[in-house]
């Protein structure tokens, strides 16, 4: 045991220290960075982390883990309870347009405005604009293509207002026959 301050039940107390860190924590916070701060291993952390996900499945709040990442958050069944208690239901709904904008960005990214215009059939300038003020998506750089454009990626704020844990829990695409001929087209 390391001489971190723990008791006795050394496992409950780094429990608990986890929690309170992931309650204060603005951004995710990384597993490694919590296993040094405990001093503790990686897989200890993972353990405490799998008994607070279990812990909170019953109760308002989440463990969302992103990227190596974690963060506590609130139930995304308690959104419209929590949205009338901060005063935002009449403003955080999302356009059709920024949903659709939204998708194809999170099953493509990294994926350029053009290639966004494209599957739309319109400009989209000014929904990236909304979704990046919103914290929902990022420029993740610049395609080696002509002129260079900007490339677009899912946040964890992302992940949050959809109550995703990963871009792996999204649903599967469920294209048409003809849609699914023109992306082995395109393969």
């Amino acid at each position: 045991m390391s001489n971190s301050g723990l008791n006795q039940d050394g496992s409950t107390s780094e429990l608990a220290s986890i929690e309170a860190i992931l309650f204060i924590a603005i951004e995710p916070v990384s597993i490694n960075h919590l296993a040094t701060i405990l001093e503790t291993s990686v897989s200890q952390v993972e353990e405490h982390l799998n008994v607070l996900e279990d812990g909170y499945k019953e109760r308002g709040i989440r463990l969302l883990r992103t990227g190596g990442k974690v963060l506590l958050t609130s139930a995304p069944e308690k959104s419209q309870i929590i949205e009338k208690f901060l005063g935002l239901e009449a403003t955080s709904r999302l356009s059709r347009a920024a949903l659709e904008s939204l998708a194809i960005i999170a099953y493509k990214q990294p994926v350029t405005r053009p290639d966004i215009d494209a599957i739309r059939g319109v400009n989209s300038d000014g929904v990236l604009r909304s979704l990046i003020s919103k914290d929902l998506i990022l420029e993740l750089g610049r395609s080696s293509g002509p002129g260079r454009p900007i490339l677009y990626g899912t946040t964890s704020e992302f992940l949050q207002y959809f109550g995703l844990p990963s871009l792996s829990n999204l649903p599967p695409l469920d294209l048409s026959e003809e849609e699914s001929e023109m992306q082995l087209l395109k393969e």
